[in-house]
């Protein structure tokens, strides 16, 4: 198997526990507030990956440590936005608005001089019309909510593209590790000087820090972080576009939510759409010329 086939296998495991994520957050938010949820769940997720990976992490260098914090700041913004603006907007619609992520990571990539290639454009307007249908409801209102979702959004995307940037020039492991204690540190942060942060007090809300922090936390951004070496950042930005199709799914399953017509053929669009930017059609002609085998002259009879 490929290098780059297993990376993206790899954030498609990443992206299905991000996609539970949405009714463990709604969980938290219960019983704690939004940076102290942070706080925890970035806390409890770096002491398990540190604890984990403690001999690796003691030859930590500066530039990891400056990599890290970078990081740790743009992946606090990402879950400062998102848990913010779901108490004011509708899920659908959040899930929508952050998967614009699939539109800024091309964009931002065009900006940085690294044009991908015309078919992923074709496959993140195919995503974008899929996630419209799957989740977008009627009335489109931009409230502070949704405002607050489109930076999450932009955060994201901005996330993928600096780690594609970052990873290669650490020890991945290690940034993967040190950017959950960032994001836990400013959560803590401003959990003390803007709300009154404690543990939780119910078991639903300990489940929920616990999965957020271990599974999608821990796992998910290490795991991201390391296959990120060997994939691109357009191929990762379109794989977390299938976010909000495991959302659904895990809703199903959970609460018993049943989609719409309108959502399965959404859902069907999102899982087309990865398709067309993984596969690249030219290679497997080419390979496929290159198997065929040519015929032997013959000299034909005067």
């Amino acid at each position: 198997m490929k290098p780059q086939l297993k990376a993206d296998l790899a954030m498609l495991l990443v992206t299905l526990f991000w996609g539970s994520s949405y009714l463990f957050m709604q969980m938290g938010l219960t019983d704690l507030e939004t940076f102290n949820l942070i706080g925890l769940r970035f806390g409890i997720a770096f002491l398990i990956a540190a604890t984990f990976f403690h001999k690796r992490m003691l030859r930590t260098n500066r530039k990891t440590v400056l990599h890290a914090f970078i990081l740790g700041a743009i992946l606090f913004g990402v879950f400062a936005t998102v848990t913010e603006g779901v108490k004011t907007t509708t899920a659908s619609q959040a899930g929508f608005l952050v998967s614009l992520t699939v539109i800024f990571v091309p964009l931002l990539s065009i900006l940085l001089k690294n044009r991908p290639e015309n078919r992923v454009f074709f496959g993140a307007g195919l995503a974008l019309v899929g996630i419209g249908l799957l989740t977008l409801t009627e009335e489109l209102q931009i409230s502070k909510g949704d405002a607050l979702c489109i930076g999450t959004a932009l955060f994201y995307a901005t996330h993928i593209i600096v780690t594609g940037r970052l990873a290669p020039k650490s020890d991945a492991i290690q940034l993967g590790v040190y950017q959950l204690g960032f994001a836990a540190l400013f959560g803590l942060i401003f959990s003390l000087f803007i709300e009154s942060p404690r543990l939780p007090h119910t078991p639903n809300a300990w489940l929920a820090v616990l999965v957020l922090s271990i599974l999608c936390s821990a796992i998910g951004f290490v795991v991201q972080t390391v296959a990120q070496q060997h994939t691109t950042p357009t191929h990762t930005g379109l794989i977390f576009s299938l976010e909000p199709v495991f959302a659904a799914i895990f809703a199903f399953l959970l609460n018993g939510e049943i989609l719409s017509a309108r959502g399965y053929i959404g859902a069907s669009l999102v899982l087309v759409s990865v398709l067309i930017a993984e596969i690249d059609p030219s290679r497997f002609l080419r390979k496929k010329k290159q198997e065929v085998p040519s015929l032997p002259e013959r000299n034909l009879p005067l």
